[in-house]
C-alpha cells in the first residue's frame, strides 16, 4: 500500500501564485462551458509578459488524472523556457463536470478539447504562433484524435507514452471484454472492472509513489463499465489508423512500461504518413516519464521535447 501525505500541491504546501512566482512564471484557472453545456476546468502557465511566448502548448491528461497535480510540472517547465500552455480536465476528471471518471463518449471529449483549444487561438496576442499538442497516456490517444478531428489546426505533437492500444499486460482477458461490453449496456456506470490500481507501476521512484498518491482529485475506484468499453473501442479504432497519422510528432516512451506498450509506439512511428516524425525509447523508464523517474531522467526526457520543440520554432531558449 502506497502511503499518501497531505499536501494542498504536489510541490507542497506553498501556495499557487507564490510557486508561480517562484518558478518565473504566471499561472491561471478559469472554467470554460463547452458548446455541448459542460463545465469545464481549465488551466494556463504563461511565460513573464517580458518574454513573449513562442509557441503554444495544448495539453491533455491521462485516464483518471487531472491537470492540477503532478501534470503541472511539465507545463511549467515548458511555460519557463517560453511556451504558453493550456489543459482542461476532460469530463469527469479532476474539477470538470461529470461523474467521476465515466467517460461515456471520446469523441464528445475531442470535441470539448479542440474547442477549447479553438477559443484559445482566438487571443490576438498568439497570432502567428505555432500550436501544438501534448498527450499523456491516454491524452496521447486524445491527442491523435483532436489531430484527425482537425489535420490543419496544429503544427506538431508530444506524445508521452500514449494510449494508441491498450496493453496487452493489462488488457482485460477473453471473455471479459466481451462480458463487459454486453453489461455496459445496461450498467456504463457501474465501477466493477477488475483492474488493479497503475500507480505502482507508472512510477518509479518511492518517494514520488507517495507524492502521487496524495492528489487528493485522482480517481482511486475501480475502472467505470462504460469508460473501459470506449477506451477499447477508440484504441482499437486508432491502432488501425495509426498510418493516417500525418501531423509531426514526437512520441517518448519507456522500454519498462507496462501501461501503454512502447511497440505501439514503433508501430505509430513506423506506419504514420508524417514526413516529420521521431520517436524515443528510454531504456528502462516506466510510463510515468516527467514525473516518476529518476531527476536526471526526467532531466533528459525534457530536454528531448524542448529540443524537439525549439526545432519548430523561430527562436530557441
Amino acid at each position: 500500500m502506497v502511503e499518501q501525505e497531505e499536501h494542498l500541491h504536489y510541490w507542497g504546501n506553498i501556495s499557487e501564485q507564490d510557486y508561480y512566482k517562484q518558478q518565473g512564471i504566471k499561472g491561471s484557472t478559469s472554467l470554460y462551458t463547452s458548446p455541448r453545456g459542460l463545465s469545464l476546468f481549465t488551466r494556463s502557465w504563461l511565460p513573464l509578459p517580458d518574454l513573449p511566448p513562442r509557441g503554444i502548448i495544448f495539453g491533455i491528461h491521462g485516464y483518471g488524472n487531472d491537470i492540477s497535480w503532478t501534470f503541472q510540472s511539465t507545463s511549467i517547465f515548458l511555460a519557463q523556457k517560453g511556451f504558453a500552455c493550456f489543459a482542461l480536465d476532460i469530463e469527469g476528471h479532476g474539477r470538470s463536470q461529470g461523474l467521476r471518471c465515466y467517460v461515456p463518449s471520446v469523441d464528445l471529449v475531442v470535441q470539448d478539447c479542440l474547442s477549447f483549444f479553438n477559443l484559445v487561438k482566438q487571443d490576438p496576442s498568439f497570432d502567428g504562433l505555432p500550436c501544438f499538442l501534448y498527450g499523456e497516456s491516454m491524452g496521447g490517444a486524445i491527442a491523435l484524435l483532436v489531430h484527425f478531428a482537425d489535420p490543419k489546426g496544429f503544427q506538431g505533437a508530444v506524445l508521452v507514452a500514449p494510449m494508441c492500444k491498450i496493453s496487452d499486460k493489462v488488457r482485460p482477458r477473453w471473455p471479459i471484454p466481451q462480458a463487459l461490453t454486453f453489461i455496459s449496456n445496461f450498467l456504463p456506470t457501474l465501477a466493477i472492472v477488475p483492474t488493479e490500481d497503475l500507480l505502482h507501476k507508472s512510477i518509479k521512484v518511492e518517494e514520488k509513489k507517495i507524492v502521487g498518491n496524495s492528489n487528493p482529485l485522482r480517481y482511486r475506484g475501480k475502472p467505470r463499465l462504460g469508460t473501459v468499453v470506449e477506451l477499447l473501442r477508440v484504441t482499437e479504432l486508432l491502432s488501425q489508423k495509426l498510418g493516417d497519422v500525418s501531423i509531426p510528432f514526437l512520441v517518448v516512451h519507456g522500454s519498462a512500461d507496462v501501461v501503454t506498450d512502447p511497440e505501439v509506439s514503433r508501430t505509430l512511428y513506423k506506419e504514420a504518413a508524417s514526413q516529420d516524425k521521431t520517436l524515443k525509447i528510454y531504456e528502462g523508464m516506466w510510463h510515468s516519464l516527467l514525473f516518476g523517474e529518476p531527476d536526471d531522467n526526467i532531466e533528459i526526457v525534457r530536454t528531448d521535447i524542448l529540443t524537439w520543440l525549439n526545432d519548430r520554432c523561430n527562436t530557441k531558449i
